[in-house]
Parts: structure tokens; C-alpha cells; sequence
């Protein structure tokens, strides 16, 4: 399918106002998308109101106004709702129409909604991202995408606005298997990052020197280098919730299952924060998980 797509020409929409959607969508109004938006909680979209954006009052209208549409939301039955329901925007789709679904979703799903697009005519991109509230703010996202290579080609000047690594997969549902590998990655490594606080912390260390020591050399991490400072702060607020991570985990797990793949370190990670959640950190960051760990051998975490 051919897809022209051009700053100040192209019309976008924008379905759910999160924790990364207010910023990714801000970034391509600031490089001239004209934009429409969609969240349950309207309140959530006014930053980007007052940067121009249109409001519609559901799926169906975003896409109604729109040549693509973009959804990151938060579990995949509120991917079905917003791209298949009966107000969802395939429904307010035409021929020639572009829908990206950002969420981070089931491969199966993916391939069943680029499906129904193209039976109407309209192309389904799958391009879960990865690098959180931070990400997102500053433009640096890890953007890994499924789909037809000519309209993900074409869409390269809304991946560039969004993201710093953009990288295609191959066909539908091949972003969301990457993301399932990005995320068990993340599963373990976060359990090795609380669990190095913890021990450095009951020996007595200074925390932040600690982290000048270990975080440049072999051990260091992404999750080191930028969740490492909010744990020691203890500041637990979400750059990705808890919750949203149990789903992908699980996600992977039944992934994995199909594929006859045994995974005891994500087992084992899913288990942890389902603890996490089960105390209440549901809706905190996912590097919360010091708390739940600390609590195993009698810590209250204070950070420093």
C-alpha cells in the first residue's frame, strides 16, 4: 500500500493519554501533525488540547478525522476495545488509513487486527516501544515494529519524532514478540539490580558510591543507570506501571508455553511482582520491586 506521510499535510489521531502517550503524542504535534485524541479521562489530554490537538469523544471518531492513528493503552482488551470495538477506529476507518497500535499487546491480536484492516483496506502497524516516562519526554524511545515495510517505511518521519532506535521486525505481531524478548531481559535484570541495593545496603555502603563503582563496568544496565537513583530515592513513582508489567510477563509466559519454551527466570520474576502488586504497588514503578524484596529479609527500604 502506498502512504504518503508529511508534516502539516498528514492528519493524526491518538488513542490513550498515559504516562508515555501525552509526550509521544506532543512530539509529533511539535513537529506540525495536526492532531486528534482520545483518552477515557479527558482531563489527561489537556496538555496536549492546549498544544492544539482536537478532542473526539471515542475511537471511532479519532480515526473519523484521521489518516493514522496511534494507541498505546494498557492491556490488550483495551487494544480489541479502541481498535476493534463497535466505537473502536477500524470502525472509523477508510481505505487507505494507517492504525499503529504502541501498547504493549499479544502477537496474536496484532495479527488478528492487521487482518481485519486489511479487509477493509486499511493497514495495522504493531510498534510497542521501550525506554519508559524518560524515554518517551526526551524523544529516545526504542520503537520495534511489525507490519508491511512499505507503510512502516513511510512512517518513518512519526517513528523519528518518537523514538531514537527504530528498528523493523518483520510481519504483523513480529514488534510484539521483540517487545516479549524486551521485556524478559528487563524481568531478571531488575531483580539483579534490587537485589545488589539490598545487599550493599546491609553491608553498610554508601549506596551512591556504590552505584559510581559498578555502573559504568560490566554490571551496569539501562535499569541501573536510571531506576538505580529513584530506588535509592525512594521515589517509586511510575515510569511503567506494575501492573502493566505483570501483564507482559505473562504475556511472555503463555508465549513461551506455545513455543514449548521453559522459562524459570521470568517464572520467577512474574511471581516476585505478582507479591509487589499483591502489597499494594500495582500502580507504582516497576523498580518497586526493592520493596518487595526488602520486605523478604525484613528491610523497610528507606533508600538513603
Amino acid at each position: 500500500m502506498s502512504v504518503k506521510i508529511v508534516p502539516g499535510e498528514t492528519k493524526i489521531g491518538w488513542i490513550g493519554v498515559g504516562v508515555m502517550g501525552s509526550s509521544m503524542c506532543g512530539h509529533l504535534i511539535d513537529k506540525g501533525f495536526s492532531a486528534t485524541v482520545y483518552t477515557r479521562t479527558k482531563g489527561k489530554a489537556d496538555g496536549l488540547l492546549a498544544k492544539g490537538a482536537a478532542w473526539a469523544d471515542t475511537p471511532k471518531a479519532v480515526a473519523e478525522q484521521s489518516d493514522v492513528v496511534f494507541a498505546i493503552v494498557g492491556f490488550p482488551s483495551d487494544v480489541r476495545e479502541v481498535m476493534l470495538g463497535t466505537d473502536g477506529a477500524l470502525a472509523g476507518s477508510k481505505a487507505g488509513n494507517v492504525l499503529v497500535d504502541m501498547t504493549t499487546s499479544e502477537p496474536s491480536l496484532a495479527v488478528e487486527i492487521a487482518a481485519a484492516a486489511a479487509a477493509q483496506g486499511v493497514t495495522s502497524i504493531d510498534a510497542p516501544v521501550s525506554g519508559g516516562d524518560v524515554g518517551a519526554r526526551e524523544a529516545r524511545l526504542s520503537i520495534m515494529i511489525g507490519g508491511d515495510k512499505g507503510v512502516v517505511d513511510a512512517l518513518q518521519p512519526c517513528w523519528e519524532a518518537m523514538g531514537k532506535t527504530i528498528v523493523y521486525q518483520g510481519e504483523a505481531g513480529a514488534g510484539q514478540h521483540t517487545k516479549m524478548v524486551n521485556q524478559t531481559l528487563i524481568a531478571t535484570n531488575m531483580i539483579g539490580v534490587c537485589e545488589a541495593l539490598l545487599y550493599a545496603h546491609r553491608a553498610g555502603l554508601d549506596l551512591e558510591t556504590v552505584m559510581q563503582s559498578v555502573g559504568s563496568g560490566a554490571a551496569g544496565s539501562w535499569s541501573l543507570a536510571n531506576l538505580g537513583p529513584r530506588i535509592i530515592d525512594n521515589n517509586f513513582d511510575p515510569g511503567f506501571f506494575v501492573e502493566h508489567f505483570i501483564k507482559d510477563m505473562g504475556i511472555a509466559l503463555d508465549e513461551a508455553k506455545r513455543m514449548n519454551l521453559s522459562l524459570p527466570g521470568l517464572a520467577l520474576a512474574h511471581q516476585l511482582y505478582l507479591a509487589l502488586q499483591a502489597q499494594g504497588h500495582g500502580r507504582d514503578g516497576t523498580h518497586a520491586l526493592q520493596l518487595a524484596l526488602a520486605s523478604l529479609s525484613g528491610i523497610d527500604w528507606k533508600g538513603r
